[in-house]
């Protein structure tokens, strides 16, 4: 390798929750050469957690006791209760009688934390290629490139990659070529797009799920000019399933079991469970909406419309509006409704990593990864590439959740420290110090 180029023992791509927690889990873990020259690489120009997603009166829907460390280690400094501890809000906090923070709050826990990590973390930068780095007929090594927003460049070298970038809109094949049109966007886009949109009255909103549903009543209190239509698939707007028994499954030692099964069984579990996490708002949300409705027939003003049973058949754009051809599912009927923004609350995909690691393409087969979370890669293929979050199929419905963030992170530097868990030679791990 090229002496001139910068190497570190671990290069994370993203500085969300999941590389937070890495970075703290390593540094609490003594693994000094790993913890203290690591570089991670976040393509914002700052820490942020879903800001186009920051609505106001929005909580959490898991404990704060999930939070970046608890659950492996309740002593750490890193903990939400520390966090209000260094705020001076811990009485206050505690006054709540609540274990769901706002967003809001949650967000700023998170940024504190990424703070300590500040002059290891390259904001403002993205990764645009990885390279192999090849001696003896074997990669050895990565060489990453990545750029600013300035269109600076920057070349390192590294034996072990962390991808953890989060989860990119899901865009429904109908709608992508018409995505660059600012009045049709997903909801991870939200904020930022509407102030593109100050003029929009008549709004779609697509999904049934959680940001769907915020989404909406946020658009029902922003202006008495806002007509809503509530456009979803299924019959009816159910809430998520998070009674006590059925939450075990996102237990951190549950994930042992689902990589246990076989890939039928995984999917099977997957379908079971899927209301836990998909398409299920939280049931005090729902009865907000309900009671919209209710409102509306008591008044005996229709302002929005729940439109159920609901698939988008085909879309138009003209300068007068985006118009989708609507069908109903329960008589076969079409009808044309036109508005002046469309949001697509459609979910997310988390494959974006496959296309960053194109080059290497032919020494990771099909992206499968081991219980560490390690691409199973060919034998002449040294180096190590986790993935965080983009595992659910394999790790079950918790991998792209908060709730085992702290003990995955646990085990992915227990992976980086040993190459037990790989079936090749352990000497070809050394880490480059």
């Amino acid at each position: 390798m090229n002496d001139t180029i910068p190497c570190y023992p671990l290069i994370g791509i993203g500085f969300g929750p999941s590389n937070i927690a890495l970075a703290i889990a390593l540094r609490e873990h003594g693994l000094d050469s790993l913890a203290h020259n690591a570089l991670f690489i976040e393509r914002q120009p700052e820490f942020a957690w879903h800001k186009s997603m920051m609505l106001d009166n929005t909580h959490m829907q898991i404990s704060f006791l999930k939070d970046l460390v608890t659950i492996r280690n309740p002593k750490s400094n890193f903990t939400f209760i520390n966090y209000l501890h260094q705020k001076n809000r811990l009485n206050d906090f505690i006054n709540l009688q609540t274990f769901f923070p706002s967003r809001q709050e949650f967000n700023d826990y998170l940024a504190w934390a990424a703070s300590h990590f500040e002059s290891q973390t390259h904001y403002d930068e993205h990764v645009f290629d990885i390279k192999p780095i090849t001696e003896a007929n074997c990669v050895v090594a990565l060489e990453v490139y990545s750029r600013d927003s300035k269109g600076k460049e920057r070349v390192n070298h590294t034996k072990n990659l962390v991808f953890g970038i989060g989860g990119g809109g899901y865009i429904p094949t109908q709608f992508k070529k018409f995505i660059h049109d600012q009045r049709i966007f997903h909801s991870s886009e939200y904020l930022t797009a509407m102030k593109d949109n100050t003029t929009a009255k008549r709004v779609a909103v697509i999904g049934a799920g959680q940001s769907a549903a915020e989404i909406f009543m946020n658009l029902h209190g922003r202006s008495s000019e806002h007509n809503i239509d509530f456009i979803i698939r299924a019959n009816s707007i159910k809430p998520s399933d998070d009674s006590p028994f059925v939450n075990e499954i996102f237990n951190p030692d549950f994930t042992d079991q689902i990589f246990a099964k076989t890939e039928l069984e995984r999917q099977t579990f997957l379908k079971e469970y899927r209301q836990t996490n998909y398409a299920c708002p939280d049931l005090p949300l729902i009865e907000e909406i309900y009671n919209v409705f209710y409102q509306q027939k008591v008044r005996q003003q229709q302002r929005h419309n729940l439109r159920v049973s609901t698939e988008i058949h085909a879309v138009n754009t003209d300068e007068q509006g985006i118009h989708l051809t609507l069908l109903n599912r329960q008589n076969g009927e079409l009808k044309v409704c036109s508005y002046d923004a469309v949001i697509l609350a459609t979910g997310y995909v988390r494959d974006q990593h496959k296309e960053i690691l194109a080059p290497l393409a032919k020494y990771l087969g099909d992206f499968s990864v081991d219980r560490h979370y390690r691409i199973n890669t060919t034998a002449e293929f040294k180096p190590n590439i986790f993935l965080q979050g983009a595992c659910e199929s394999t790790h079950g419905l918790s991998d792209t959740l908060l709730s085992i963030l702290a003990v995955r992170s646990q085990e992915i530097g227990h992976a980086l420290q040993s190459a037990k868990s790989k079936n090749i030679a352990t000497q070809d791990y050394a880490l480059i110090e």
